[in-house]
């Protein structure tokens, strides 16, 4: 079926304009309205009410000349461009001339037209009017895109690139929201920007396909517009025509867009990153176009913008994203200089003390071993010997703090039995310390059925246990409490030593935090980001709570048995 074109013929003469329609009404390739005028005042009067394809235009007319109607036909009524082909029976060129300067398409003789010729001059005149037009829309499109685009790509900040598009966009498709919606590995996603703020957060469906399996489902569409949509494939409509409603994603299983944002009509698309040489894109989100109020039948040109910014948008983002992995690595490399030289600083700090008692204590045993009795001999070795256990130690903090900083060390639990454990450890430490210390157990509950690694809490008791005994310098209780629960068990140690100011508790945790009244009780500052870590391996946690000249008071909780779900590959 033909598409009809609507024609206005403006002629004073009668007989010309019948012998005009009869010519294009006998055109086998175009079907044809024709409407007809018979000065200047009605033609004008038509066009302001009527959309032409074409106007057929005399001349010479009784009201006014052809080229002063056409001019005024240009300033007062076209704000896109009607082909006009102009009509006299004078083969004049000067006229031709003018004519076509000022904007017309073709120029007729009457007396040399024909049927044919009249045909193909209105046929070329409409479809070269409509190439145009084209052009002028593609071009400003494309204008439009650009300026998007780089509106967009000003920023690598990805919160304001996000913030932009969708302003930018709504501004270019005169929607009343543009949303993004970005998947996540884990769950069903997010909205990260929308160009309205008030907006309902809500779920696309109840399990959105990302990664992989959504990259294959748009792999398919390669070559055309990727509109995701539950509608049957068909070629692309032609670009004046509308789309029907889009509202669906295509993804797996989606429910309504429409029903969900209660609009009238979405248009969505992929927002694709490369995929490190991967021919198949990353499915990053979404970018939606949505229309509240009214009508919206969207176009095919709607569909090719909102994907082409979708495209710039992807390589905004992706900047993005690789700078922020460089700050996060550049970040994370400071960080370890830093850490490193705390590391010197503190092993050359702490080595130095322990090494010149035990350098001194040796050279003694060395040059005088003949006039010492045995109880001197074994003091010297006993110091020997606790500097020697006080370097290992440190040593061992060291390399432990290493693995946190780099990565987890491995976390391997097995059941344990915790009074046992704990009451072989508490008796190992009375071994060790001196009289002035008085260590307390004491148990509470059940703590049977409990899963733990055996190395990490050896750590936090260790360090906890020796910090309190070496903070509590003029001696007294140090207490052990441990406490089964259902699911958890929690033990804490009390000691009633020197205690720690309020203002240096909340980064006591941190690598080579200590209190500022330490004075010169020796330490690195490692034994609560130790314990802390091994801690939190356990999927517990781990608080303080320490007054001034009071004492201080550590408490941790641990789960009995530790989610298998959450265990890394390394702890397995």
């Amino acid at each position: 079926m033909l598409d009809t074109w609507t024609l206005l013929i403006i002629d004073d003469c009668a007989a010309d304009r019948k012998i005009y329609r009869r010519y294009l009404l006998k055109d086998p390739h175009q079907s044809y309205q024709i409407l007809e005028a018979d000065c200047a005042e009605e033609g004008l009067a038509l066009c302001q009410k009527i959309r032409c394809d074409a106007i057929l235009l005399d001349f010479c007319l009784p009201d006014m000349s052809g080229i002063e109607l056409f001019d005024q036909m240009q300033q007062e009524i076209f704000k896109t461009s009607v082909p006009v082909i102009m009509l006299t029976g004078r083969g004049d060129e000067e006229v031709a001339v003018q004519v076509m300067k000022r904007g017309a398409l073709d120029y007729l003789v009457k007396h040399n037209l024909t049927q044919d010729v009249l045909q193909l001059a209105v046929r070329n005149a409409i479809k070269q009017s409509c190439l145009q037009a084209q052009l002028s829309k593609t071009q400003e499109r494309q204008r439009l895109i650009a300026t998007t685009a780089l509106r967009i790509r000003q920023s690598l900040n990805l919160e304001q690139i996000l913030n932009t598009a969708v302003a930018e966009v709504q501004q270019l498709l005169k929607c009343d929201r543009v949303m993004v919606y970005q998947f996540a590995p884990d769950t069903d996603g997010k909205i990260v920007a929308s160009s309205v703020e008030s907006f309902r957060t809500v779920a696309l469906c109840d399990r959105v396909a990302a990664g992989e399996e959504a990259g294959e489902l748009l792999a398919g569409s390669r070559g055309k517009i990727p509109l995701l949509c539950t509608l049957p494939p068909a070629p692309l409509p032609n670009p004046q025509s509308p789309i029907p409603y889009i509202y669906e994603l295509g993804l797996c299983n989606c429910v309504s867009l429409k029903e969900q944002f209660n609009t009238n009509a979405n248009l969505v698309v992929p927002i694709n990153l490369s995929n490190n040489g991967n021919p198949t894109p990353k499915l990053w989100g979404l970018l939606i176009a949505h229309q509240n109020s009214g009508e919206r039948q969207w176009q095919t040109d709607d569909a090719e913008m909102l994907n082409e910014v979708s495209v710039q948008l992807a390589i905004a983002i992706q900047q993005a994203e690789l700078l922020a992995q460089t700050q996060a690595a550049l970040a994370k490399e400071k960080q370890l200089n830093v850490f490193k030289s705390q590391i010197i600083a503190t092993v050359s700090h702490e080595y130095r003390t322990p090494l010149t008692s035990i350098l001194a204590a040796a050279s003694t045993l060395a040059k005088h071993n003949q006039q010492l009795d045995e109880s001197k001999q074994q003091r010297f070795l006993g110091i020997i010997e606790q500097k020697a256990r006080y370097m290992s130690k440190l040593v061992d903090n060291m390399l432990l703090v290493n693995q946190f900083e780099l990565e987890k060390p491995k976390f391997k639990p097995i059941p344990l039995d915790l009074l046992q454990f704990f009451a072989d450890l508490i008796e190992q430490e009375r071994e060790t310390t001196g009289d002035r210390h008085e260590l307390i157990f004491q148990i509470t509950g059940h703590t049977q059925g409990f899963w733990g690694d055996r190395g990490l809490l050896q750590q936090i008791f260790i360090n906890l246990m020796s910090n309190a005994i070496k903070y509590s310098p003029d001696g007294g209780t140090v207490e052990f409490h441990l406490i089964g629960k259902e699911s958890e068990v929690i033990f804490y140690i009390q000691d009633r030593g020197i205690g720690i100011p309020i203002k240096d508790q909340e980064n006591l945790f941190q690598s080579f935090c200590r209190g500022s009244n330490v004075d010169t009780i020796p330490g690195t500052g490692l034994g609560l980001a130790i314990a802390k870590g091994c801690v939190e391996l356990h999927g517990g946690d781990i608080t303080l709570f320490s007054e001034v000249g009071q004492g201080t008071k550590v408490t941790v909780s641990l789960p009995k048995v530790f989610p298998i779900d959450q265990l890394s590959p390394s702890s397995t």
